[in-house]
C-alpha cells in the first residue's frame, strides 16, 4: 500500500513540491538558496488554515482587541472575566478558556498587558491542548484499509467522503466507495457523481435497500479485487436515534467477519457551524459507534472554529482532517501548530 507516500503520477496536484525537492538534490549536493520545499509547504499549510479560520480569526481579534482602552490593558478581575467570556463565545470550551485566563492572571496580574501578548498566550495554550490530538489515518497491515464514515444529515458527510477519496486516489491508492446511505437517493446519486469525477469505483444499492448488504458487497469486492482503500458511507442519523445506532454496530460486525481488525477507522464528520451541538454529536457517536477520529467540515462557514478544542479534549478523539468549501481539494490533514497560528 502507498499511503502518505510520494504520488505515483507526477502531474497530479501537489507534485510540484516533490519535483522541487528532487531538483534541489540534483544541484551537486549544494544547499538550495531561498525557501526550501518544506518551508513552502509549511507556508501553504498556514495559508490554507487562515482561509479556513478567517471568520473565527476576525471574531477573536475584534472581540479581544475591544478589551483594550489604551496601549496597555491592566490585568484585573474585570479584564480576566471579559477575556474568558470572549474565548467561550468561540465555543472553545470552558476548560481551555480557564487555562488561558489563569495563565495570564499568574503572569500579568496587576500589570499591563499588550494585545500581542494575549494572542501569544492563547496560541500556545491551544497548541498545548491539541498537540497530542492529531494523527494520520490508520492503515491495514495487509489487504484493504476499511474506513467507515458516520455523521448526521447535513454535516457534510458525503462531500467529505468524496474529498478523502480524491486525496487518497491522488496519492496512488486504488479506492472503492460503498454508497451505504440507501435511505437517501440523493446521497447515493451524489456519491456516484463524485466517484466519476475522481475516477474511483463505487458499489451502489437500491434506494431503501438494506445498507448492510451494500457494506457486505463493497468489502467483499475490495478484498477480491485487491483495492487499497474501502470507504463506506452510512445513513445520516442523530446521536439520539438508538435503532440507527444499532445498525452501525451491525455494519461493523459485517465488516469484521470479512476482514479481521476492520474497520480500521470510524470517522465522525462534524459540521463546525453546529457549535455546541457538535460536542453533543461527538459524545453520542463516540459512545455508540466507537469513533476513532473526526473530520471537521465547513470550517470556513463559522466564527466558532474553537469548537475543535473541547471536542479533542473531552473525548480524546484525534482530529484527522479539516474541510472547507465544496471543491475536492478543500481538505487538509489536521496540524495543531498550523491551526493555532491561523486561529490567532
Amino acid at each position: 500500500m502507498v499511503f502518505w507516500r510520494k504520488k505515483k503520477v507526477e502531474n497530479q496536484e501537489g507534485s510540484q513540491l516533490d519535483k522541487s525537492a528532487d531538483k534541489s538534490l540534483e544541484n551537486n549536493g549544494n544547499k538550495p538558496n531561498g525557501p526550501t520545499p518544506s518551508d513552502d509547504a509549511d507556508a501553504e499549510q498556514v495559508s490554507w488554515y487562515r482561509r479556513a479560520l478567517a471568520k473565527t480569526n476576525e471574531w477573536l481579534r475584534t472581540d479581544i482587541r475591544d478589551l483594550w482602552k489604551s496601549e496597555g490593558q491592566l490585568v484585573d478581575d474585570q479584564f480576566l472575566s471579559d477575556l474568558y467570556a470572549t474565548l467561550v463565545r468561540t465555543d472553545m470550551g470552558g476548560m481551555t478558556a480557564s487555562k488561558i485566563r489563569d495563565s495570564i492572571s499568574n503572569t500579568y496580574r496587576s500589570r499591563k498587558i499588550e494585545f500581542a501578548d494575549v494572542l501569544s498566550v492563547v496560541r500556545e495554550q491551544v497548541k498545548e491542548s491539541l498537540k497530542s490530538k492529531n494523527a494520520s489515518l490508520r492503515t491495514a497491515d495487509q489487504g484493504p484499509t476499511v474506513i467507515l464514515v458516520v455523521g448526521v444529515n447535513g454535516s457534510g458527510k458525503t462531500t467529505s467522503i468524496a474529498k478523502l477519496a480524491n486525496r487518497l486516489t491522488q496519492q496512488g491508492n486504488r479506492v472503492l466507495l460503498g454508497a451505504g446511505d440507501t435511505f437517501r437517493a440523493a446521497a447515493v446519486e451524489q456519491l456516484k457523481i463524485w466517484s466519476e469525477r475522481i475516477g474511483c469505483d463505487i458499489v451502489l444499492g437500491e434506494h431503501g435497500s438494506d445498507p448492510g448488504s451494500v457494506v457486505y458487497k463493497t468489502v467483499q469486492r475490495a478484498v477480491a479485487e485487491s483495492y487499497d482503500v474501502c470507504i463506506l458511507d452510512t445513513a445520516g442519523r442523530l446521536q439520539t436515534q438508538s435503532n440507527l445506532m444499532q445498525q452501525l454496530e451491525k455494519m461493523k460486525r459485517i465488516i469484521q467477519k470479512q476482514i479481521e481488525g476492520a474497520p480500521h477507522e470510524v470517522l465522525l464528520v462534524l459540521d463546525a457551524t453546529a457549535g455546541q451541538n457538535a460536542i453533543s454529536q461527538a459524545k453520542g457517536f463516540s459512545e455508540a459507534a466507537g469513533c476513532t477520529g473526526i473530520v471537521l467540515a465547513k470550517m470556513d462557514g463559522t466564527a466558532k472554529g474553537g469548537v475543535i478544542v473541547p471536542i479533542a479534549e473531552q473525548f480524546g478523539l484525534p482530529v484527522k482532517f479539516i474541510g472547507i468549501g465544496e471543491k475536492l481539494d478543500d481538505i487538509s490533514e489536521f496540524d495543531p501548530d498550523g491551526f493555532a497560528e491561523a486561529l490567532f
